[in-house]
């Protein structure tokens, strides 16, 4: 049976469908039927499933051939996802979705989208694609919120991870989708889009499967091309509206930033645009490190590579995925170049990599991206990653071999492979062809690719460092091929191969570098010059390598490879000679042998002064010696054999110097011969001439050399040979013509009698058997010598300047190593004559530097070499008094001659320098002493240390200096240490800072010479002079120089002494002051100790010294010294940093001695010296930067407060100081209280309450902000640690919002009007609240719960109630309601308390905080006890009812509105207080100056959001209502008795129809009490509400209630108010009198009229011509005082009308008087008092009893007809106002039924029915039909009854 009823209702359908004739019926009728149709698929009856399946293809057919017909998609929808529906319904269900979806309009479309999506869960592939191709063309029109968070999305997709999934990878589909494409094309068709279209085909799989388009796979195609393709422009609108559902963030970022990229590729402009937009904006968000983002990216660019895996294998053809075009991969790209993962992901990295290098379908472009691709890879990968590395580095060199042809691609490639190197040099320290390819390259390739062949060269260089065996050698041999090309990078980058990859000994490389330095290009000879003359000083990686290759292997090496070089090409010819090398190579070469000469001598190796290297020769002249001593017979076999190496390097000398010469080869050559004459000076014999040769060169120190040269070979030679090489030369100076040979002659005299008379000096020693015996002493000698020195001294007075020179250092040479063989005193060339000579030089301002230094020097020889020099003294004096002026350097040789002159023939200067140190000398037994120091010291102690020039003392003070140094040991020095010593105490207080640092030295070399008593009085002694300051005194003559020229103004506080002060003073504080000494040890800053001259008072090894001495007291020292290195004295900070470097060389000492050093500069911040002051500032600001200061947390706040006193110091730099340092300070503890921080709980605890109050109350502005900065900072690194400080923290805050604001905002707010007062506030607290406090303050309140807000609710209300500024106010208010959000339980004990404050703060001046106040009171209430709000509520109303001010009403407005819009809950729970005050509220009169009644307004819609309608809000509160408003009645404030009416007044027009007693009493009481008492404004209401509540209610007030007025007491009371003189009263007083009396029928006419008369009277003209003579008068009076008299004439005869009686009596005696007045008025007055006549006629008449049968009177009648139809003829034919003719016409239609009615005919005379027929007819052609259609119809019943 249910079989067949299923039958017959599908007939039933199908007869309907086959009735349906519009397309509307056949729409109806499928959306009713179809679901519930589709339901009987899963019927189990055959035939029932058949006849479905027959209607299905009929409504099929219908349905298709109809495009407009709408399905029911949203049942379909609901149908389809029923999880128990078979599936067979689903499958037919989702066909009719299909075909009815698109269907929809577009915003139906939208509403099921989501839907769409709900849908698709669990149900097969094939229909969620069909689901999703129905979605996506929606997505661009669907609305999304502007703020995701805030509104609900669309799409809830965040519990659907698998929905999201599909739709995503549907979407990238899409995404991929090219144009037009269409996927039955034939498969052999080319596809230029596709990356991989050679090999497309084979891998796309099965046969017959076409080809995708790139990036997706055939099912991807297919399912996106569905059974509907889109268009283009339907396909671009789609993939615009999946980058706009990505925009509105409907997916998470990290899934959706492939698709962005993807869409940014698209070849339509829009789409791509969009996408790029989206992907600029969320670039800072996008994690490019995700490994989600990364692999994906790289499953999309790479396609699905076919793996020999099982996975790989299980993947169906028709799903493996197609990499992405070219186009795709070059917006990808630059996307993996941000991404440090991406370059880590092996082995896809190197898949981009080649597939960018060499993919079928690359370009140019894509080859560019790929090796920036490459370069991010070889800066990120890690080193071990070997196959990466290799595949990196093949693919480079395959692209480098095959793009010959792309010079910027090349480039790229060559500087990776360089990168590359650097990162993994393990893959290139075998691979040494690479490094040839790249050679190559460099020699054919372009000059721009040559560039970044030899950056990748420089980069590789590392790579082979390790090399060894014959891949060295090979190296070797590489270096040295290309060495030699032409292109000048090539020669650099294999210098730089020949320098890194060898050792320092490596003698093969060095001899490349060597021939590098002699390379044309500055680049090639100067780097190579700088890489042999750098002595590496710390080891190198190679191990036991040495800094340079050994002398002797070295030089064999030379020899061997010059003796090649000059049988090939590669020699150099020079004129004549032929060189082995070209003489920049040859030049570098023997200074090279010389440094290795030194090296292997012992002695460091230099080559960068003459003087500097003739320092090490006593050390080489003895490893000369050994060298030599090795192999005697060496000389006699100078080729052949083991030639010694010394012999070797002297011919290369020889070489170098015969074709070229050079002086520092001239110098070596000197060098070498000089450090062993004996043996190397006869090998010279036969090449005298030579030598001689070179004396006559034109270079000065060349000539002065080779003269060296020739004496030493002379000196060895026989007696005879000896004296004629002097008389030669005697001879050649006597040539004029050439100086340089006289120069030279000279100079070779000088030395060579200088040498021969050192060695007479020796010859008594008879251990030297070295010694030839030709060298004894012969007289004839002397006399040659005596010769030669006069032939020498004759040139002293010689025009030339160089000879003068020349002449001055022979002298020298000859004094030094023996007496003078001249005359002591009397005429010609004597002793004296050439020592006044050589003083009167000195100060000369003719003579050069040079001859004034070596004048000095010869001066101080006389007396070393003779022991009777007579005038020692003399020569002495001399020296001393020739002081000048800045010619420092020139006073330490002075120094040095005084000191040789002084100790006489026991001086070091006698030494020969060639073969003896200064410490090895000791002076001969037997020589005369001449000491004369006692005398000199006596001299320079009581002349010249006490002189007035300060030039004198300073030059003293150097001689002194040397004394000491020089003769440390000698016994006159020791004696006179005291005396030293307070000379040099003297000194130290000249402004010169050079004057000071001496004696600094010379204080502390004299307190080392002493004994420990000696030590003693010598501290004591300086301390003293330091400390108290005591002095020598200068005493200041005429020529006494005050000021030295800049020397004003060099030291801060003007204390020159302050340096030795300040290291006295930290000697004092350790209790050892003897450690003054050490320190001004130490204290080595002045430039001139780095000087030669310097140099050689050895200070460094002095300082080292002391340094180690004081290392004890470095827990004292270092708090003191780190301090002093901020100084802002310069001497003191250098000499104090001098002093630090010397001695703290731990770089952990600052951490070690943290604390010390921080309990120092803490105590030194508030020094009485601003000095001291600002350096603790700066050395503070050192100290924290970059320290992690967990262990001293606790000092912290003393830090912050000491500081915050010194920004406001009185001296601008100290503040500047502090400042940085509070700045520093502020990062470092931000730092210490972020979460990741061990101490962050501490910190925060110990640092608020100092910032709070002592930093945000300071008086100091930058303090104030500083400290606000900081506590921002804090409170948002520190997050819930703040908890326990909110109650301290958040009211300073608060407070603080006041202090910081700027006060003349106070001033102008006061200034300001109304309103621009409020407009200034409401922007004053708005920048409150978004202030750095209040962020702030909003973090903390996320902390905070019930723990905390004890203490802090009473600090807030102390705050409510004492604050002043409008901004505390403000953001208090604000606090409070966040407080009722944020804890809302917790904060219920408090609420009373709170309420308390803001009820006190509601009165505030300012509108803007009174709003706050109201606003936080609102919320508060929520949170607060039934008690309280009543509390609050009453005094509210109180405030309301009783205080006159318009502050306190609008408060109360603004509270009870914000607790109605804020707590309406609580409003409803107290209704009966709220609401009547709400309801009195309501009829506020507005503001005249204002202009509106916002007050009214808010209370409005108080009333109306808590009552059902107002009729029944009153009705509900009735009682409360009258209550209230009789208080306002009676308020001594007018202004509340016209509210109070007012609101009495609507009470009774709201319940007029259903005021019942005991209401209606009350209400009318209360109106009737109101009326009590004088007229005040708005009293007026009152009456109107009398006449509307006695008008609704006259029948309830006749009966007799208790406590109900009686009809008669209210008339009397209103008529009494109609008595008022107050016109605009009178008249409402008057209406309400004709109301009452209208409703109740009583008869008080008479009384009216005694009133009413009068008035009409008063205000009407008696005539029309009165009226006109009144015009020209009325001009003056106001229009408001005319508008008033027309009032109350229409008021008076409205009122006859209403109270017209029944009372036959009164009618009797007023009717003729009342109709008389009417009819006048008839005829005179203005149209508006005619109709108020004729309205007032029309009462008259309906109430008139003359016209009632029971009381006629003809007689009286008939005047009354006679007079009205006179005078109602005027308005009958009144043409301009219809009005008044249409109240005519009423009355003569009722007159005409009235008469009818009561058969009085007769009472209407002839005369008045012609006039009234007569005006009748007029009014037949009236302009208004209806009008006249009466008219018409009168006449005729007038007209029929005659």
């Amino acid at each position: 049976m249910a079989a067949q009823d299923e039958l017959n209702q599908l007939e039933r359908v199908f007869l309907r469908l086959g009735h349906a004739e519009t397309d509307e019926q056949l729409q109806h009728i499928i959306s009713k039927f179809l679901p519930p149709v589709l339901l009987k698929l899963s019927s189990i009856q055959e035939g029932v499933r058949k006849k479905v399946m027959e209607l299905l293809v009929h409504l099929n057919k219908r349905i298709k051939s109809r495009p407009k017909i709408q399905l029911p998609v949203e049942t379909l929808l609901v149908q389809y996802q029923d999880p128990a529906a078979a599936s067979f319904v689903t499958n037919f269900t989702i066909i009719y979705i299909k075909m009815g979806y698109p269907r929809l309009d577009v915003e139906e479309q939208c509403e099921l989208a989501p839907t769409l999506l709900t849908a698709m869960e669990g149900k097969p592939q094939p229909q969620q694609d069909s689901l999703m191709h129905l979605l996506i063309p929606t997505l661009f029109s669907m609305k999304y919120p502007s703020e995701p968070s805030k509104v609900a999305s669309p799409f809830i997709l965040v519990e659907k991870p698998k929905t999201v999934h599909l739709l995503l990878d549907f979407m990238l589909d899409v995404l991929m989708m090219p144009y037009g494409f269409v996927l039955n094309e034939p498969q052999s068709r080319p596809n230029p889009a596709s990356p991989q279209s050679s090999a497309g085909n084979g891998s796309a799989g099965g046969v017959g499967i076409p080809q995708p388009p790139p990036g997706m796979s055939f099912y991807g195609a297919k399912r996106i091309i569905g059974e509907t393709p889109w268009t283009p422009e339907q396909l671009e609108q789609c993939k615009l509206g999946i980058v706009k559902f990505i925009k509105a963030e409907q997916v998470p970022e990290v899934e959706a930033v492939v698709h962005l990229v993807i869409a940014s590729s698209d070849t339509r402009h829009s789409v791509a645009t969009a996408a790029d937009l989206e992907l600029k904006s969320k670039q800072s968000i996008i994690d490019w490190n995700n490994p989600l983002i990364i692999n994906k990216i790289y499953k999309v660019y790479l396609g699905d590579i076919p793996l020999k895996t099982k996975e790989g294998a299980a993947l169906k053809p028709e799903l493996k995925r197609e990499p992405v075009s070219t186009r795709v991969k070059l917006k990808i790209l630059p996307h993996l170049l941000r991404s440090r993962l991406a370059a880590d992901t092996f082995p896809a990295n190197i898949q981009v990599v080649y597939d960018g290098l060499f993919g079928a379908n690359t370009n140019n472009k894509l080859r560019s991206l790929s090796l920036q691709f490459v370069h991010h890879i070889c800066l990120v990968c890690p080193d071990n990653n070997k196959p990466l590395g290799l595949m990196l580095l093949n693919g480079l060199t395959k692209l480098i071999n095959e793009y010959k042809e792309e010079p910027k691609l090349l480039c790229v490639a060559y500087s990776a492979v360089g990168k590359l190197s650097s990162r993994m040099p393990q893959l290139f320290s075998k691979d040494i062809a690479l490094v040839q390819q790249f050679f190559e390259a460099m020699c054919k390739d372009d000059p721009e690719i040559r560039l970044s062949i030899q950056e990748a060269l420089s980069m590789m260089v590392g790579a082979y460092t390790s090399l060894q065996g014959a891949l060295l050698h090979l190296m070797e041999a590489l270096i040295a091929a290309y060495m030699e090309k032409p292109e000048v990078q090539v020669r650099q980058v294999a210098m730089k191969f020949a320098s890194t990859v060898f050792a320092p000994d490596h003698i093969p490389s060095r001899y490349l570098i060597l021939l590098a330095a002699g390379d044309p290009r500055e680049e090639v000879h100067g780097e190579a010059q700088r890489v042999l003359r750098a002595f590496p000083v710390k080891t190198t990686e190679k191990e036991g390598s040495k800094p340079m290759p050994s002398f002797p292997e070295m030089v064999s090496y030379i020899q061997e490879k010059a003796s090649e070089r000059m049988k090939t090409p590669a020699k150099y010819t020079v004129g004549t000679s032929i060189l082995p090398f070209n003489p920049s190579a040859f030049g570098e070469i023997i200074l090279y042998l010389r440094m290795c000469l030194a090296h292997s001598a012992g002695a460091m190796p230099t080559s960068q002064s003459l003087a500097d290297m003739q320092d090490n020769s006593p050390a080489i002249a003895s490893y000369v010696r050994n060298l030599l001593s090795g192999n005697p017979n060496s000389l006699l076999v100078p080729k052949g054999g083991d030639s010694n190496p010394v012999q070797l390097y002297i011919e290369l000398l020889q070489q170098l110097l015969s074709a070229i010469g050079g002086v520092p080869v001239m110098y070596c050559l000197l060098e070498v011969v000089s450090v062993y004459p004996q043996k190397l000076a006869a090998k010279f014999a036969d090449k005298i001439d030579w030598i001689k040769s070179l004396m006559n060169t034109n270079k000065e120190d060349m000539r002065e050399l080779a003269a060296q040269l020739y004496a030493v070979v002379v000196s060895t030679m026989s007696g005879n040979e000896l004296n004629t090489a002097v008389q030669n030369l005697v001879k050649i100076t006597k040539d004029n013509h050439s100086p340089e040979t006289q120069h030279g002659a000279i100079l070779a005299l000088g030395y060579m009698v200088g040498r021969y008379l050192a060695k007479k000096k020796v010859t008594a020693d008879t251990q030297n058997q070295e010694l030839p015996m030709i060298t004894r002493s012969l007289p004839e000698n002397e006399e040659l010598i005596r010769s030669a020195t006069n032939t020498i001294g004759s040139f002293l007075d010689s025009p030339s300047p160089l000879l003068t020179v020349a002449a001055c250092t022979a002298l020298g040479e000859i004094s030094r190593n023996g007496a003078l063989l001249i005359p002591n005193e009397g005429t010609g060339f004597t002793k004296l004559h050439l020592v006044e000579s050589l003083l009167s030089r000195i100060p000369s301002g003719k003579e050069n530097n040079k001859m004034k230094e070596r004048a000095i020097q010869t001066l101080g020889f006389f007396p070393v070499g003779d022991g009777e020099f007579p005038h020692q003294k003399k020569l002495l004096q001399g020296l001393m008094d020739s002081v000048e002026a800045k010619q420092l350097e020139l006073q330490f040789t002075v120094g040095e001659a005084i000191t040789s002159a002084a100790i006489g023939t026991s001086s070091v200067a006698s030494r020969d320098v060639w073969t003896c140190t200064e410490e090895e000398y000791t002076p001969p037994a037997e020589v005369k002493v001449n000491d004369v120091v006692p005398w000199v010291l006596n001299m320079i102690l009581n002349k010249y240390i006490i002189s007035q020039n300060p030039h004198v003392r300073q030059a003293s003070c150097i001689w002194l200096l040397s004394l000491v140094k020089k003769l440390s040991q000698h016994k006159e020095i020791k004696s006179h240490l005291k005396e030293i010593q307070t000379a040099f105490i003297s000194i130290l207080s000249d402004p010169d800072e050079l004057s000071q640092d001496v004696a600094s030295k010379g204080l502390g070399m004299v307190y080392e010479l002493g004994n420990e008593q000696d030590q003693q009085e010598l501290v004591s002694t300086l301390v003293e002079t330091l400390m108290t300051g005591k002095r020598a005194k200068h005493g200041v003559s005429e020529d006494t120089e005050v000021f030295q020229g800049g020397s004003l103004g060099k030291t801060p506080d003007g204390q020159s002494l302050s340096t030795y002060k300040e290291l006295c003073a930290l000697a004092s504080d350790l209790n050892q002051p003897d450690l003054v000494y050490k320190f001004m040890n130490l204290a080595n800053h002045h430039a001139m100790w780095n000087s030669r001259k310097g140099a050689a008072f050895g200070f460094n090894m002095i300082a080292a010294k002391a340094g180690e001495q004081l290392t004890p007291y470095l827990s004292q020292l270092v708090p003191r010294l780190y301090r002093y290195q901020f100084d802002p004295n310069l001497g003191i900070r250098q000499a104090m940093t001098s002093i630090w470097d010397a001695l703290v060389t731990d770089k952990k000492s600052v951490d070690r001695y943290l604390k010390e050093i921080l309990q120092d500069i803490i105590s030194n911040l508030t020094n009485n010296m601003w000095r001291v002051r600002e350096s603790s500032c700066l050395a503070l600001n050192d100290l924290i930067r970059g320290r992690q200061l967990d262990d001293i947390i606790d000092q912290l706040p003393e830090i912050w407060e000491t500081l915050f006193r010194v920004r406001d110091d009185i001296k601008e730099s100290v503040r500047k100081a502090a400042d940085l340092t509070l700045k520093s300070l502020s990062k470092v503890c931000v730092r210490m209280c972020e979460p990741s921080s061990a101490a962050a709980q501490r910190t925060v605890a110990v640092l608020l309450p100092c910032l709070l109050e002592k930093g945000i109350m300071s008086n100091v502005s930058e303090v104030r902000a500083l400290s606000i900065q900081t506590l921002v900072k804090i409170s948002k690194s520190a997050g819930a640690r703040l908890k326990p400080h909110a109650p301290r923290l958040i009211p300073a805050l608060l407070e603080s919002l006041t202090v910081l604001e700027p006060q003349v905002l106070n001033y102008l707010s006061l200034r300001a009007t109304e309103q621009e007062k409020t407009a200034m506030d409401g922007a004053r607290l708005s920048a409150a609240k978004s202030s750095p406090m209040m962020e702030t303050i909003n973090m903390c309140l996320q902390h905070l719960d019930a723990s905390v807000l004890g203490q802090l609710v009473p600090r807030l209300c102390d705050l409510l109630k004492g604050a002043v500024g409008l901004g505390t106010k403000g953001a208090c208010a604000s606090v409070i309601v966040s407080l009722t959000v944020q804890c809302p339980q917790d904060l219920t004990p408090y609420s009373g308390k709170l309420m308390s404050a803001l009820v006190n703060g509601l009165n505030d001046r300012s509108s803007v905080v009174q709003k706050s106040f109201a606003f936080a009171l609102g919320h508060v209430v929520r949170t607060a006890k039934d008690s309280s709000v009543e509390k609050l509520l009453t005094k509210l109303g109180t405030w309301y009812l009783e205080k006159e001010e318009p502050i306190y009403k609008s408060s109360c407005a603004l509270t009870v509105h914000a607790i109605g819009h804020y707590s309406p809950d609580v409003l409803k729970n107290h209704a009966e207080q709220a609401l009547p005050l709400a309801f009195l509220g309501m009829h506020e009169a507005p503001n005249e100056e204002q202009g509106e009644n916002g007050d009214s307004t808010l209370w409005t819609e108080v009333w109306q959001d808590n009552v059902p309608g107002s009729f029944g809000g009153i009705r509900l509160y009735m009682q409360e209502l009258i209550a209230i408003t009789q208080k306002a009645l009676q308020s001594q404030s007018w202004k509340m008795k016209a509210q109070g009416a007012a609101a009495m007044a609507s009470i009774a027009k709201q319940q007029t129809g259903s005021l019942v007693a005991p209401h209606l009493g009350m209400v009318l009481s209360a109106l009737l009490q109101g009326l009590a008492g004088r007229i005040w404004t708005g009293k007026e209401e009152l009456l109107k509400a009398i006449g509307s509540v006695v008008s609704a209610c006259s029948g309830d007030l006749k009966k007799s209630v208790p406590g109900q007025p009686n009809i008669i007491e209210v008339i009397d009371l209103v008529l009494k108010e109609c008595h008022k003189e107050n016109l605009r009263y009178k008249i409402a007083a008057l209406k309400c009198a004709a109301d009452v009396l209208q409703a109740t029928q009583e008869d008080r006419f008479q009384e009216l009229v005694g009133i009413l008369i009068p008035l009409i009277n008063k205000n009407s003209p008696t005539s029309a011509h009165t009226r006109k003579s009144k015009e020209d008068d009325d001009d003056d009076l106001d229009e408001k005082e005319k508008e008033l008299q027309m009032e109350s004439l229409l008021c008076a005869f409205e009122s006859l009308g209403k109270a017209w009686p029944k009372s036959p009596a009164t009618q009797g005696q007023y009717r003729l008087q009342l109709c008389q007045l009417m009819c006048e008025r008839l005829k005179l007055s203005t149209w508006r008092v005619q109709v108020g006549v004729l309205q007032s006629m029309k009462a008259y008449f309906q109430g008139l009893l003359l016209l009632d049968k029971d009381h006629t009177d003809s007689v009286e009648l008939s005047e009354i007809l006679t007079k009205t139809c006179d005078a109602i003829t005027f308005p009958l034919e009144n043409k301009s106002y219809s009005s008044v003719r249409t109240e005519a016409l009423n009355i003569v239609e009722l007159l005409i039924k009235k008469i009818d009615e009561c058969h009085q005919w007769g009472g209407l005379t002839p005369d008045s029915r012609n006039q009234l027929i007569n005006s009748l007819t007029t009014m037949e052609s009236d302009s208004r039909p209806e009008l006249g259609e009466k008219a018409t119809e009168l006449r005729k019943r007038l007209q029929n009854l005659s």
